[in-house]
């Protein structure tokens, strides 16, 4: 197991892997009928073992994580989703920047490249740690331009396959050693900072971009629903359109889809997985807290 250092807020993937089968079974239990002592012992630890990695991975306690991600919590984030959009605006901020503790920076990628499926594009993928797994970065020297996740159920390989899939003719490297410092600044809330912001690079069509802009206005701790993207774009009759649009997202985390729901509050499909959004979903209301 990888030793933390003071700043180091991402913990190594087994602790991810314990968390990640907690997570399953609170959903499936809920906050309520939680035996914590009974679920610790299923995973080989003590309650108090099993309460300090909670708090060490997300800042909660194991109960109120499960609350923080439980139904009706998502339908408190949504109960102010009419002002999340139009905070942005509201505070005069530009639309290449937006109201996140990541303080991220972000352009489109040229047309043509875009067009050329990155066809003569020089690209920078690898591996690192993140709270959620091992996360798959793509860079650019434009800036970040994918983020996936890998786990027992995708490997490094398949995750970076996923992200290569969007720019079949683009050349790839791979070297973790030059993404490293990008995941970290990503994942450690320690180093968001707002002189510094993450530069990330988004590749899509119109639509899907103004789309992703949207989700970048998300604050943390907040939700909106797909009903709300499309209104605040100018489709309100194309919630269906922007659902597809959200499951295209190349950067995940950095470009919240997670923090979009189902009109009630249901966390509906991740590409990384349901698990894994709930998880990011707790983890946040941490950071938040």
């Amino acid at each position: 197991m990888a030793i933390m250092t003071e700043h180091q807020m991402f913990t190594p993937a087994d602790d991810y892997e314990a968390v990640r089968a907690a997570i399953a079974h609170i959903s499936e239990t809920g906050a309520e009928d939680l035996d914590l002592d009974r679920f610790a012992r299923s995973l080989g630890l003590s309650e108090r073992q099993l309460t300090d990695l909670f708090r060490r991975w997300c800042g909660l306690t194991p109960k109120s994580f499960a609350q923080a991600v439980a139904l009706d919590h998502a339908r408190r984030l949504l109960a102010d989703r009419s002002s999340v959009l139009s905070t942005t605006y509201a505070v005069g901020l530009s639309s290449t920047s937006r109201l996140h503790d990541l303080f991220v920076a972000h352009e489109a990628m040229p047309p043509g490249a875009f067009r050329q499926k990155g066809e003569g594009l020089a690209m920078v993928w690898g591996a690192a740690p993140s709270p959620f797994g091992t996360a798959v970065l793509v860079v650019t020297e434009y800036g970040l331009a994918g983020l996936g996740f890998a786990d027992a159920q995708m490997s490094i390989e398949a995750a970076f396959e996923d992200l290569r899939a969007r720019w079949p003719k683009a050349r790839f490297r791979r070297d973790d050693a030059r993404v490293a410092p990008v995941a970290a600044r990503v994942f450690d809330p320690a180093q968001w900072h707002a002189d510094r912001p993450v530069k990330v690079v988004l590749i899509g069509t119109d639509f899907e971009v103004s789309v992703w802009e949207t989700l970048l206005k998300i604050p943390v701790g907040k939700a909106t629903t797909y009903q709300s993207v499309a209104a605040h774009i100018g489709r309100p009759s194309a919630s269906r359109a922007v659902g597809a649009a959200v499951g295209k997202n190349p950067i995940s985390f950095v470009v919240p889809c997670h923090r979009v729901l189902g009109s009630t509050g249901a966390l509906t499909g991740y590409h990384w997985g349901v698990p894994r959004k709930r998880a990011i979903l707790g983890w946040e209301a941490g950071v938040a807290a």
